[in-house]
């Protein structure tokens, strides 16, 4: 398909007669290589029409007249792409490439001068335990936890500050603001680059845990007794690897937080080594909360515990221009990929066959179905509830929809995230080597009759809020053995 002469022109490259940067130049720069390259651009462009795109750009040109930041325009460009769709895509900022002769040391340093104007509050630490230790109601102050941050809160103002006690010395020091709990429960949270997020509800998990949308932490001090629930809840979900339990004697528990491929053998290796024992018991939970994709092969081992019946997966097509096809050749050159010698022909027939159809969609398998098949049915387990949230999203859904092929599987929680249709993100650099755009190079062939982006995948059972997220693997065990 060719794209609207409308947009020819808008992909000329205007922004190499000059290496001057700035957020203006960076603008024009991810406006003018997305929509000569991305799959998923003429879809929405027809979707909404070229009048709203145009309106749309007028506001963000112009406003990208009056950034210097580099911050916010890194946020300025990923508002403007927001326009697009929720996923697969993002501008994120590169860190200044410094020449070999530079010492680690002298990199920190760099990295704690460009981060080392973030709000910040001093908070003299014995006093503020002390002071904890004396208190007798519970709220969000408190000395919490995550994997990779100690952090403090204190009411200020009415807005629960969260501070840096324990963290990198790096892009985080101590003192600095790392979240913001404000009066209506809605909270910012500042991530690794000090790029905020928010959300809109912050709960307190019994007595010591706090989630934040995705974010997790768990109350060092005071020490409070708490029930065992809990406990298991902040397991279950703060896990960054895949783990297997018994929750009796009927149903058997598989968490699975990313389909990464670096989680691959992990997966893989849970599988084996409890085949026996889940090919023997009634029911299976497996749980992919907050599971936002990875690669396909790494739930390939759990297709043939839940198989019924064949498992029709419709094909993509890649949008061909010479910057997407490079793509097929770093498979082949670039080790980390992983490709074996079959990989790379296919790799190499993909190349040749795109390079013959710029500027067009191509089925580089030739085929739009995918059927798979496995030579036996188990008897077990009978029940597999798949929990699943909001937070689930690319590949992830891409197994939900495998799996909710088989008679076996039902799906429990909320609505997915709904970014699957327009897949296989490629990264570039710009010219001025400051800034990276994730877009993506291919467009499922459901589209239009079977759309999941900024839809999802809504659950057989939905389980609402009155129904806490820390009880929900115990009432998706119970309506198993039911």
């Amino acid at each position: 398909m060719k794209r609207p002469l409308l947009f020819i022109f808008l992909a000329l490259p205007f922004f190499t007669l000059s290496q001057i940067c700035t957020c203006k130049t960076n603008f024009d720069w991810v406006k003018a290589t997305f929509e000569e390259n991305d799959a998923g651009f003429s879809h929405v462009i027809e979707k909404k029409g070229a009048q709203a795109y145009k309106n749309h750009n007028v506001i963000f040109n112009e406003k990208a007249k009056h950034i210097s930041d580099d911050l916010d325009c890194q946020k300025l460009l990923n508002q403007w792409l927001a326009f697009f769709r929720s996923g697969h895509l993002g501008v994120q900022k590169l860190n200044p490439q410094p020449t070999s002769d530079i010492s680690e040391q002298d990199k920190d340093e760099e990295i704690i001068r460009r981060y080392g104007n973030s709000e910040k509050i001093m908070v003299d630490l014995q006093e503020f335990t002390d002071y904890l230790e004396a208190k007798e109601k519970i709220d969000y102050e408190g000395i919490w936890t995550s994997s990779l941050y100690k952090i403090g809160i204190k009411k200020i103002n009415n807005i629960y500050m969260g501070f840096i006690i324990e963290a990198d010395g790096v892009y985080w020091t101590k003192g600095q603001i790392k979240l913001k709990i404000h009066p209506d429960k809605a909270s910012t949270y500042y991530m690794r680059d000090h790029s905020a997020r928010t959300f809109a509800d912050t709960e307190l998990l019994g007595n010591n845990y706090i989630q934040i949308g995705f974010i997790t932490l768990k109350r060092v001090t005071p020490q409070i007794d708490d029930d065992v629930k809990f406990e298991r809840y902040f397991k279950m979900i703060s896990s960054t690897y895949p783990y297997f339990e018994t929750l009796d004697s009927t149903t058997n528990y598989l968490r699975i937080p990313s389909f990464r491929i670096s989680n691959r053998k992990v997966i893989d290796s849970l599988v084996l080594a409890n085949k026996a024992l889940i090919l023997k018991t009634p029911n299976l939970i497996i749980d992919l909360r907050n599971n936002g994709g990875g690669s396909d092969a790494s739930f390939s081992e759990l297709l043939p515990l839940l198989y019924t019946n064949p498992i029709r997966t419709v094909g993509m097509e890649y949008y061909s221009t010479p910057l997407n096809n490079t793509r097929m050749l770093d498979f082949i050159n670039d080790p980390k990929y992983g490709f074996d010698d079959e990989g790379k022909r296919w790799a190499k027939a993909s190349f040749k066959k795109l390079s013959k159809h710029l500027d067009q969609f191509v089925n580089v398998d030739s085929t739009r179905v995918e059927i798979t098949t496995y030579d036996e049915v188990h008897q077990y387990p009978k029940n597999i509830g798949i929990i699943i949230n909001e937070n689930n999203g690319s590949t992830a859904e891409q197994f939900l929809l495998a799996a909710k092929q088989s008679k076996k599987v039902k799906l429990f929680g909320t609505t997915t995230s709904g970014v699957l249709d327009i897949s296989n993100m490629y990264f570039t650099k710009s010219p001025c080597k400051d800034f990276e755009l994730g877009y993506s190079l291919s467009r499922s062939l459901r589209i239009p009759e079977m759309t999941i982006d900024d839809k999802g995948i809504q659950p057989d059972h939905y389980l609402d809020n009155t129904i806490p997220k820390y009880e929900w693997t115990d009432f998706v065990r119970k309506i198993l053995q039911e």
